[in-house]
């Protein structure tokens, strides 16, 4: 299959906003992939999805900024793209940053001008044409004539969508249903919508009594055990165990044969408080450095029975049975909204991020963010001055999107971040007119702007980061609305971001 043809898909979804529309599209392409090259199915799906298959490749923006004039006609195909993507994974040791240069420059002399910007967006993972994950699930499951909740099945089980497509599309839901739960195979998370109160919460988890989880701030894991085997993921899937002996102990202690459990890990201090996001990070991400305590809220097998498909309620029993409660999340049980207010007003004063409402007749489910299991967090927000815009891609590409976030510092600005989260269409018109009247530099990609426009930015935490001249970064951050009754002057100064950090 040629890569014009995914570019194509690409760009079509991203002009409708129709989701059956965009499902529509996409099993369009799936079904031509399954019944003409039935060997790029797994790749398109991950394509289709804005993905590649590599984890990493070593290129960045900067890689790709200056490309070689483009192919007047297609013919890269789906294959040969793929297959560079792996050479291009494969290097390293001395002479690796030529090869990959020289590499990467053949590869764009042989797209069209439309496939170099989609390989730019999706190499820097800035592929928004609206095709997540979850709806290239709706597309396999029409391409394939299955009942989608047996794709999210399949692929909650496969911990990936990629590998359950060829399934979808050419063995039914027979085939989809081979994927069962495999003690050592991760699986992919569940997930949590949002409120904006607890009230709001236990209505939308369907009433009556649920479960009132603290939600740590710390760093998702699953873990496995089979006898003395024990794996250790992340969120995103990647093996983790090496850097986690604590969790690896805590596992093997238990009393049981095998099991799979859902949890967080994070930094506590002397106290038992939350030590900063920052710490158990970079914790996280090393063998070194703080010790990292298990926290565990669900169980999805244990000694041979596998509980994805029982109530949450049955499932906390079991972990209670298994998991020590020093290494259980903290959580109230109740139907008073009162009470479990109060809980959630404790948990913010223990250090915690805020809650997650969970109904407790739910199964366990990967897939889109349902009404099951709902969180809720206290917002905070800063009054921060826009220092650049990026320009945007996929449907925004008509517009200048990703704006860079300045604190005031003395006489200057400090750069604390980038969002493009929370801009509708209007926003994105409208600061596009803005920022062009504001720009002092355009490189092509970041239009440097006078730091004179106020925005409003919500964010669930601030964190340390030498990334950043300020020492600081904003997590989650997203745009509220512009201040224009607001001069640069009367915007938050680095000291005030500070004070977030704990």
């Amino acid at each position: 299959m040629l890569l014009a043809d995914v570019v194509a898909a690409s760009a079509a979804v991203a002009a409708t906003r129709s989701r059956s529309a965009k499902s529509q599209i996409l099993a369009d392409v799936l079904r031509r992939t399954a019944s003409d090259e039935p060997d790029d199915v797994a790749t398109v799906t991950s394509y289709l999805a804005g993905a590649l298959r590599q984890r990493r490749t070593g290129l960045g923006w900067r890689s790709l900024r200056e490309s070689p004039p483009p192919s007047a006609t297609p013919q890269l195909t789906v294959a040969e793209v793929h297959e560079t993507f792996e050479r291009l994974a494969a290097l390293a040791g001395a002479g690796s940053q030529r090869a990959r240069a020289e590499e990467t420059i053949r590869l764009m002399a042989r797209a069209t001008a439309d496939e170099q910007r989609w390989l730019r967006g999706i190499v820097t993972g800035e592929v928004r044409q609206g095709a997540l994950d979850s709806l290239v699930q709706d597309g396999l499951a029409i391409a394939g004539g299955v009942a989608p909740a047996a794709v999210r099945r399949a692929a909650m089980m496969a911990g990936s969508t990629v590998d359950v497509a060829a399934a979808a599309l050419s063995g039914g839901e027979d085939a989809l249903a081979a994927f069962g739960l495999e003690v050592g195979r991760p699986v992919l998370p569940m997930l949590a919508s949002t409120a904006p109160s607890v009230e709001a919460a236990m209505a939308k988890a369907g009433g009556g009594p649920c479960a009132i989880d603290t939600k740590l701030d710390g760093v998702r894991i699953q873990v496995h055990r089979r006898g003395d085997d024990v794996l250790v993921v992340t969120r995103s899937l990647d093996d983790v165990t090496s850097r986690h002996p604590e969790v690896v102990a805590v596992a093997r202690a238990l009393d049981c044969d095998s099991v799979v459990l859902d949890g967080e890990v994070l930094a506590l201090g002397p106290d038992g408080r939350p030590r900063p996001f920052q710490e158990t990070a970079s914790r996280a991400a090393s063998t070194t450095g703080v010790e990292l305590t298990p926290a565990f809220f669900d169980v999805l097998h244990l000694d041979g029975r596998d509980l994805v498909d029982v109530p949450t309620a049955e499932r906390l029993e079991v972990l209670a049975s298994v998991v020590p409660e020093r290494y259980l999340v903290p959580r109230l049980v109740t139907d008073d909204v009162a009470e479990a207010e109060a809980f959630a007003a404790s948990v913010l004063d223990l250090g915690h991020e805020g809650v997650v409402v969970k109904s407790l007749t739910a199964p366990y489910a990967a897939g889109r963010r349902g009404a099951t299991w709902v969180k809720v967090k206290p917002v905070h927000t800063l009054d921060l001055v826009v220092l650049a815009v990026e320009r945007g891609s996929g449907r925004r590409s008509r517009w200048l999107s990703n704006i860079h976030l300045g604190a005031r510092a003395g006489d200057g600005w400090v750069m604390l971040g980038k969002t493009f989260k929370g801009m509708t269409d209007e926003m994105l018109v409208w600061q596009t007119a803005r920022f062009r009247e504001l720009a002092t530099d355009d490189d092509g990609y970041v239009v440097t702007v006078r730091p004179e426009q106020v925005v409003e930015i919500a964010f669930d935490g601030v964190q340390r980061s030498t990334r950043y001249p300020g020492g600081v970064a904003l997590r989650f951050a997203r745009v509220v609305r512009y201040r224009d009754d607001k001069p640069p002057a009367e915007a938050d100064t680095i000291e005030t971001v500070r004070t977030f950090l704990g």
